[in-house]
């Protein structure tokens, strides 16, 4: 077979939830199926790497799909266009837009519904765009893959969609997360938080992720424990982050939030080692690769009880109401006081982490795109 795949989330050095998930489960999937050719389309200049494998054939499909014109543009034109001469059975769509003018059988990879339940966190014009065709997305796909049983339900309640055409295959922990040595943990304090235990955020700063209520949590929990406790945030500047940045300013704790920006890989997983606990209290989230990446690296997680982060963590974190400070704050001070509840969340998300495996998802993943070619 030939497989067309959708690249264009697969630029260095700006990987988030959709990049990574696509790049630990296509780098996967082309080096299982040697036998099958794999054509990547990409919208930009790409970096070779992830050009896995020889069965790999990497095509440059201009113009860069950013922005509502350009996605309706790529994935209807100029992409078909592209590929038309390539004699594709199945074409993959990882990024929750796929082709409405294809005939190619395509398996669309749909993440979350934030646009339904958080419209007002979303651009205008990305959320008119997402209301204008998701429904016919979701019709059009020969398969739908979620990557959490409550995105599955989600798409089958706001949607109508048939259940027998969606399938869930989750994310899991990359393999640079793990635990580090003793001294490896003081280095990254010292690195980092000044030679102080540090709470961790990651994710990108945007209103989705709650910030500005994890900030009213830290300062609940500094005006508690009177602790020099730093929480360092890594992730980069996305959209509508201006208001956290101006409240950041004035923010009574300033010198003791730290903001990282995006990090590479091996260097996340460092700063994640080295936390004393992760605070991942986001609005919504579709699985939640940080509460997994965190819990395999043996650190205590403290997220949301909403949308995917429930069946996520299962027993092994603690859950607050992201509308609620106080409630962030108190799970908190909990880790902070209680070592007994803190070990406990460790060897509980470590068990947990192993149930998740990239390997189990990219074969997850081409049986759906076997059962679009057949």
């Amino acid at each position: 077979m030939r497989i067309a795949i959708n690249a264009i989330f697969l630029q260095k050095d700006q990987l988030e939830g959709y990049g990574h998930y696509a790049n630990e489960v296509f780098s996967r999937m082309v080096k299982q199926h040697p036998e099958h050719e794999f054509v990547f389309l990409f919208d930009r200049e790409y970096d070779p790497k992830y050009i896995y494998a020889g069965n790999v054939k990497p095509m440059l499909v201009p113009p860069a799909a950013r922005h509502p014109l350009a996605f309706f543009t790529w994935y209807n034109l100029k992409a078909p266009a592209a590929l038309r001469s390539e004699k594709i059975d199945v074409w993959v769509q990882p990024y929750g837009f796929c082709s409405l003018t294809t005939k190619i059988p395509q398996v669309l990879v749909m993440h979350d519904l934030s646009f339904v339940h958080f419209p007002k966190f979303i651009p205008w014009y990305h959320r008119m765009y997402y209301r204008a065709f998701t429904k016919k997305f979701l019709a059009k796909a020969k398969r739908i893959v979620t990557v959490s049983e409550f995105t599955k339900n989600d798409i089958i309640q706001q949607y109508h969609t048939s259940p027998g055409k969606i399938n869930v295959v989750h994310g899991a922990a990359r393999e640079n997360f793990k635990p580090v040595s003793w001294f490896e943990r003081e280095e990254m304090k010292e690195g980092f938080a000044g030679g102080t235990e540090y709470f961790l955020f990651t994710g990108g700063i945007h209103p989705r992720k709650n910030l500005m209520n994890l900030l009213k949590a830290f300062s609940l929990f500094k005006k508690w424990q009177h602790s020099n406790m730093k929480l360092l945030v890594a992730g980069r500047l996305a959209w509508d982050y201006e208001f956290f940045l101006e409240k950041l300013r004035t923010y009574k704790y300033r010198e003791d939030v730290v903001l990282l920006g995006y990090q590479p890989e091996e260097e996340l997983a460092r700063i994640t080692a080295g936390a004393y606990a992760l605070v991942y209290p986001s609005y919504f989230e579709g699985f939640g690769l940080p509460i997994v990446e965190a819990m395999q690296a043996e650190v205590p997680v403290i997220t949301s009880n909403t949308s995917s982060m429930p069946e996520i963590g299962a027993d092994a974190a603690l859950y607050a109401d992201p509308s609620k400070p106080d409630e962030i704050a108190k799970h908190m001070q909990h880790v902070y006081r209680d070592e007994i509840l803190r070990t406990s969340l460790i060897e509980k998300g470590k068990i947990r982490a192993a149930e998740f495996s990239w390997d189990k998802a990219a074969e997850e993943l081409w049986q759906n795109v076997l059962a679009a070619a057949g």
